[in-house]
């Protein structure tokens, strides 16, 4: 079983930022499948769906960013396949253009809060992630402020879109592997 991560924060003031792109992709690959994230577990909202045939838990921690280790150790701790080699974390990217979506089997955190807090709790890098870019095209004054900013029009507008592929390549993630989908869709 496929443990599939979301990260952002919870509350209605967070729903719609940047830094919530983890669980937008969450919810989007839910309704997908029919299937609701609404069930508490280890600090986190959770559902569980078949998507490409494959059952995956899709999660959303409810620990805000920078204390989402806790909710994905307890998570990966409790689950079935229990290991880190089933995890696929999905979180913004502010080194990323706006909308690049990027797969990668193992890595640093690149800075992400989220990412380190996972790297920590569980002791290794060892999963997979997928980055969705949000950099703007200007230069940030204050980086905190501008990913919990919601997003500007122009963003808006292609934000369905952007999350549509992004659900593409963690499916692809589950039907065909990390591999090849990292050749489809880190351009």
């Amino acid at each position: 079983m496929y443990l599939i991560v979301g990260l952002g924060n919870p509350g209605d003031e967070y729903a719609q930022t940047r830094h919530n792109l983890g669980f937008m992709l969450v919810d989007k690959l839910a309704a997908d499948a029919g299937v609701k994230v609404k069930r508490h577990e280890c600090q986190s909202l959770v559902g569980s769906a078949i998507v490409e045939n494959q059952r995956v838990k899709l999660a959303k921690p409810q620990t805000f960013m920078n204390l989402s280790g806790e909710a994905v150790s307890c998570l990966i701790a409790r689950g079935e396949g229990g290991a880190a080699d089933s995890l696929i974390v999905i979180s913004d990217d502010l080194a990323l253009p706006f909308g690049t979506i990027r797969l990668r089997q193992r890595g640093s955190a690149g800075g992400h809060n989220g990412l380190k807090s996972i790297i920590a709790a569980l002791g290794t890098n060892e999963f997979i992630r997928l980055r969705i870019g949000i950099q703007p095209e200007h230069p940030l004054s204050d980086t905190r402020r501008f990913v919990l900013d919601g997003f500007s029009k122009a963003e808006r507008e292609s934000l369905t879109d952007i999350l549509e592929r992004a659900a593409d390549a963690a499916r692809t993630v589950l039907r065909d592997g990390v591999l090849k989908a990292m050749s489809l869709f880190n351009g």
